[in-house]
């Protein structure tokens, strides 16, 4: 029998995940098994999980739904709990168990990237991946951490989850950043090009940098610090490698092709950037 995932979201359109899952099964063998996108919001969530049958292996999840799936799902992994969001779920045996790739996925882009012992750090942005990011830098070794983000007195929820994984978490202003940037590693999760911004600062710091944005790709804040000498890691590694981690749990195989997935998400941003530039 045939198997089943699939990536819901709102907007999903934009998702690199059938692509990277599909490479995934075709390198794999798994020739019967479908990946699909699908258009949903937090009030959907639940009528698609009960019209999930025997044939679903599992879900990868994006915004808005990451938060809602905890109180959806039978079981949950302590670190979804603790980082405040699922972004998989997994059919075993009838039962729905949510989990979360998001930090492997950090932890392991940093590492692949020579950035696996930071000295220190500091995250800009305070949204979901933002406490993601916290929980990587309490599994890489980090006891303290920086996070900068527009309006620090809404940011005690995502500090809350840095101190949770063990973390002190000395929460600024992003206003506040010129002349107080002393960390090794910055991690931007600002979307877009919002981290464009504090290029500059961040330049002249002397710090590595970690950008979650993929597309477009490279931002001016990543082609800043590589110019400066800093060694750049974009958000398209954080997002192979959580889905990597996605396939083994869904599929229960450890034989992930990590470099045909890299090679079929490479192909398809190329493949994006290149429409982008087509003019009517």
């Amino acid at each position: 029998m045939g198997r089943r995932a699939a990536v819901l979201g709102k907007p999903v359109s934009h998702s690199l995940s059938p692509v990277l899952h599909r490479a995934a099964y075709a390198a794999m063998g798994l020739t019967d098994w479908t990946y699909d996108a699908f258009e949903c919001d937090e009030t959907g969530l639940w009528g698609h999980l009960e019209g999930m049958d025997e044939e679903w292996a599992g879900l990868s999840l994006t915004m808005p739904l990451k938060r809602t799936a905890l109180k959806l799902v039978d079981t949950v992994s302590e670190l979804a709990v603790d980082v405040g969001g699922a972004n998989t779920i997994v059919l075993r045996e009838g039962r729905r168990h949510g989990d979360n790739t998001d930090v492997y996925g950090i932890v392991t882009a940093l590492a692949e990237a020579g950035l696996g012992e930071p000295e220190s750090a500091l995250v800009l942005g305070g949204g979901a991946t933002a406490a993601s990011a916290l929980a990587a830098l309490s599994r890489l070794g980090l006891t303290s951490a920086g996070l900068a983000v527009r309006t620090p007195e809404r940011a005690a929820a995502t500090a809350a989850v840095g101190e949770r994984f063990g973390l002190d978490v000395r929460v600024g202003s992003l206003d506040l950043l010129p002349g107080r940037l002393a960390e090794k590693l910055v991690i931007s999760t600002l979307p877009g090009r919002a981290g464009d911004a504090y290029a500059e600062v961040v330049a002249a710091s002397g710090a590595d940098l970690f950008d979650v944005v993929y597309a477009p790709w490279p931002t001016a804040l990543a082609l800043a610090v590589q110019d400066a000498g800093g060694r750049v890691v974009g958000g398209f590694e954080m997002l192979l490698h959580q889905a990597v981690r996605q396939v083994a749990l869904m599929t229960g195989r450890d034989d992930v092709p990590v470099e045909a997935m890299r090679a079929a998400g490479a192909a398809e941003l190329a493949r994006r950037a290149a429409e982008a530039q087509i003019i009517p």
